[in-house]
Order: structure tokens, then sequence, then C-alpha cells
């Protein structure tokens, strides 16, 4: 049976109404097709119309060059290298860490107790681990500290001997109760060393854990773990057990290279992405480049100029009125600016401006010639023959200016003995190591003025190098005896209040200031540089520079768009 046709009309000259319906159905499929045309362009319009915005994306790695090699990754023996405490800021964590302000704050702690002037009762936190996820107990701290007591490391240089006469002991899981023999409030300070997990070196000698490099196993509770160590680099990857924010990058590596010209040569080649420190030779070029970012924070150290009152040759220094000309004749700004690339600021004592213990309205000397000829004439030295350089009772005002042996120390004794000399004292720079500078002149304090660079980590106790107890051994090199300055350090290192403690200190800075038995110049700024490829670093006051990857968790190198508001 054959299928029904369709009926195509009577007449082949009139459409037939099957026509008529075709052709509609044909302007219907244009229509639509027009109508499918401007809906897809009116949604390209939307969606190219959508604001983004990039947002940190986890990937990358971030490298950085450093002069130097690790020698101990040691906590207990790291601060003697600065490679060393840089890896050991990210590796360990103590019970206590530094602030910005260089106040005491808890890290492993949660908190202490002075239950009385010479007993501190430690609680740490919970849920804290070691980077292969064993808990950190108070067994750990006892562990740490039974190290640092342990009697071979009695003729080990550099250990704080304070631990070996405090009595530590473990009360409960979480809590430690140290006991002093005496009060001593810089005892928290102690408290900020790395400590050492018991189960992985319970078995290792004291004297092994302290003077051999731990390269090949470094546990601890830091927010870094080590993932890969070469003899040209390091890798660290996040500890997955420290809590907190999982960075954006992955990896942090610390490439090791013969010296700083070399990191220099690197950086600026583009194979590292951070220079752990920028000379200041090399700031006005570092500035200008648009590729680079720059960080620069106060240090907590100063630069001075010690001046031996003992010294028979320089009977002058003995006289707070020279030692005051001294310091008004030099321009320390100008020194800042010319020799530093404004790499310091102005001191005006031995505690820096952005410590908590700083005292404001502690005297200052500024600059000023005029002043230093008068209290030098009033002292009574005179140029009266007119050569330039002024006596008193036939000795001229003349002295030997130690300077360690580099450029930059070199320069600016120059400087100092170019300002002195304008108010009549000669003076002969005269370049040393620092080695020598320290066992050959300083500790047998044979010298007649030297300029040293001090670091002032941590609790800004100023015993060690000014009471009057430190003159024969200790670092009080210059022999500065004051009785009301020796009262305000040994008061401050009885009281465990720190606002008594900050009173005491300003007052003892006033007292300095007044009698002046060093001359601050400048507290050095550090800086530090990073490639603009890398995103949100930021870098407020350090009290050292290890401390520069305090926020690298918010750092990040790649990124992802996403639509804005999400």
């Amino acid at each position: 049976m054959q299928p029904p046709q369709p009926y195509l009309g009577d007449s082949p000259d009139l459409p037939a109404p099957t026509e008529t319906l075709r052709r509609n159905f044909l302007w219907l499929l244009l229509l639509a097709a027009i109508g499918i045309g401007l809906l897809a362009i009116l949604l390209g319009v939307s969606t190219y119309s959508v604001e983004t915005m990039l947002v940190p994306d986890r990937g990358g790695v971030f490298r950085e060059g450093v002069a130097g090699a690790p020698q101990y990754m040691s906590p207990i023996w790291c601060q003697n290298d600065d490679v060393d405490r840089d890896l050991c800021e990210l590796i360990y964590r103590g019970l206590t860490r530094l602030d910005r302000a260089g106040r005491i704050v808890p890290d492993l702690a949660a908190g202490w107790q002075v239950v009385d002037d010479v007993t501190y009762v430690f609680t740490l936190k919970p849920d804290q681990y070691w980077h292969d996820g064993q808990p950190v107990t108070a067994d750990d701290v006892v562990f740490t500290i039974g190290v640092l007591q342990d009697p071979a490391l009695l003729d080990t240089p550099g250990l704080p001997g304070l631990w070996r006469n405090i009595t530590v002991e473990k009360v409960d899981d979480a809590t430690v109760k140290f006991t002093l023999p005496q009060p001593f409030a810089p005892f928290l300070d102690f408290t900020t060393i790395g400590l050492l997990p018991q189960h992985i070196y319970a078995g290792m000698p004291a004297r092994q854990l302290v003077t051999e490099p731990l390269t090949d196993n470094p546990i601890g509770s830091g927010p870094m773990k080590v993932t890969e160590i070469a003899a040209d680099h390091l890798k660290l990857e996040p500890n997955s057990f420290a809590g907190g924010a999982t960075p954006f990058i992955p990896s942090l590596e610390f490439h090791f290279m013969p010296d700083y010209s070399s990191v220099l040569a690197a950086f600026n080649a583009g194979q590292v992405d951070g220079i752990r420190r920028i000379q200041p030779e090399d700031m006005p070029a570092m500035a200008q480049r648009e590729d680079v970012q720059l960080f620069s924070s106060v240090q907590s150290g100063y630069v001075d100029v010690l001046l031996n009152h003992a010294n028979a040759n320089t009977p002058f220094f003995q006289d707070p009125r020279v030692r005051r000309a001294l310091l008004s004749a030099i321009d320390r700004e100008s020194l800042v600016r010319d020799e530093l690339e404004g790499q310091g600021v102005v001191a005006h004592g031995v505690v820096a401006p952005n410590n908590w213990a700083y005292n404001p309205e502690a005297p200052q000397y500024p600059f000023d010639v005029e002043s230093a000829k008068r209290l030098l004439d009033e002292a009574g030295w005179i140029d009266g023959n007119g050569d330039g350089v002024r006596e008193k009772d036939g000795v001229p005002l003349r002295f030997v200016l130690l300077v360690r042996d580099d450029n930059q120390h070199q320069a600016i004794g120059a400087r100092l003995a170019q300002a002195w000399a304008a108010v009549g004292a000669q003076v002969t720079v005269t370049p040393v190591s620092f080695a020598g500078m320290v066992a050959d002149f300083l500790a047998p304090r044979t010298f007649e003025a030297a300029l040293t660079d001090w670091d002032q980590l941590g609790d800004p106790d100023p015993y060690p190098q000014w009471h009057s107890s430190q003159t024969v051994s200790g670092q009080n090199y210059v022999g500065w005896q004051n009785p009301e300055a020796d009262k305000l350090m040994e008061d401050a290192r009885k009281a465990t209040d720190e606002g008594a403690r900050r009173a005491l200190y300003q007052q003892f800075q006033t007292v300095f200031a007044n009698d002046l038995p060093a001359l601050p110049l400048y507290n050095p700024v550090y800086t530090y540089g990073v490639n603009k490829r890398v995103n949100d670093v930021q870098i407020g006051p350090l009290s050292h520079p290890s401390e520069r990857f305090e926020t690298f968790s918010e750092w990040y190198i790649d990124s992802r768009r996403v639509p804005a508001g999400k």
C-alpha cells in the first residue's frame, strides 16, 4: 500500500496552502536565528561586563640569597651566625619570643606566673606539635635546659652560664617551674631559646647537640620544616602541625653563596627573589629600580665611640665636658646621610627608640661646633701655640681611634677625625680586624678610643656593658664608674614589674646622657629587598633581621581571577 501523497493544489498558478505554511516556517526559522544571535551578543556583553579581581593563589617558590651557609642549625647555638639564626627562627620555637618593641611575649607557653621574685611557673599551650606530629610537653622543656646545664659544656664559650644555677622542675605534662638563686628580671629573655624534642635527641650527647651540625635531622616546632638540604641550598616547607594560616607560597629556599657580591649578582639576574641585607652603598641604585620592594627597620643595636677613661695617654676622657664637646662636634645627621646612604638614625643613648624602655626625654647633644669649642675652653683645653691642637698642662688633645678594617667603618672614622680636628682635637684613625680589636685592645683595656658596634637584642639590661663591676673582666671597656647608674641597674634587675623597670631604665638613660661615658652615633637601619613578583610582603619593626618572615604566610606569588565580591 502506497503512503498518502501530499496535496499540491489544483492549480499550478496559485500557491497552495501548504506552500504558505512552508514559507512562514522559513521566516520563523530566520527570526529565531536572528534572536539567538542577538541573545549570544547580549550574553557576551553581559559576561565581559562582570567585574573580576585577582586574589592570592597557592603556588610558587620564594628563593632568598644569603652570604654564607648554615653551621649548626641548633637552637642552642644559632645566635653566633646570621644564616643559622634565620633558619632557627623558622624551624624552632621557645617558651617565649620577642615582640617588635622588645617585650617578652608567649610563644609555646600560654603564659607564666612569677610566684615570688625567684620562681617562674610556665604553662604550655595545648595542641602544640613537633614537625613529626608528636606533642610538645614539659619533658621537652626540661630536656632542652638539661642540655644547657650539662657539665660537658662548661668550657663552651658563648653559652649562657645563667642556666647552670637554675633549678628546672616538671610539674605536670604542661607545666614547668624554674627557680632562680636570686631575683633576675632579665631571666625571661633567656626563655626565648628554641626547644629541642626529647624523643628525637635524647640519645645524643649534649656537646654533639650544641657543637656539631643538626643538618641531618633538624626537628623543631616552628612554622617551617626542612625538606631538602644540599651544599648550595636548603628547602623549607610549611609545618602541617603548626596550626594557623597555611602559607600561599608552599616552598621557601635559601640559596647559599660565598659573599655579598654573589648574592647581589644573583638578585640582579633574577635568580633569587630576596636579598637578605642590602648594603648602604647599593641603596641609591636599588631605590631607583621599579622591580624591587625595599623594607627598612631600625635595629635595636647601636654604634658608638668608646673612650678609655683609664688610659694614662688620654686623661682628658675623664672630664665629661670633653666627652660632651666631642659628641657635639659631630654632625651625625650628615654622617648617616653621606656614609650610610641614610641607613641609620641618630642615636641618643644605648636603648633603641622602638624599645619599650626608651626614654625620649633624656638629654641630647645636637650638632653644635661653637658649643663644643666653649665646653673645651671651660675644661681648660686651649690651642695656645696656634697649631690647631688644644693642650692642657702640656698634654695635647690627641688620641688614636680604632676602627674595623672595612670601607664603611674607615670612612666613618675619617669623618669623625675631620669633625674633631675642627674643634682642636688631633685624631689618628687606625684600622684593625674585629677579632684584633677585641682581643688586643678592648679586652686588655689598652685602647684610647674605638668605634664599636653593639647588638642590644632582647632585654634592654645595660648591666653587662656599663656596671662598674664589669670594668675589669666584663664589657665595661671604658672603665665607667657611676654609683647612681650602678644602683639603677641593680634595682632594675630585681624588679619583675615592667612599669617599675621602665622607670628605672629611663632614669639610667638620663644619668648616662649627662655623664656620657661613650659617644652614641647611630642605630643601624636594616633594609630587605624583595622582587615585586612577590606580593603582600609586609615587614614592620624588627628586633633582628631573622624576624622578617613573621608574615610569610600572607605573601603570595601566584594569583587567580574571580568575580569581584566573591
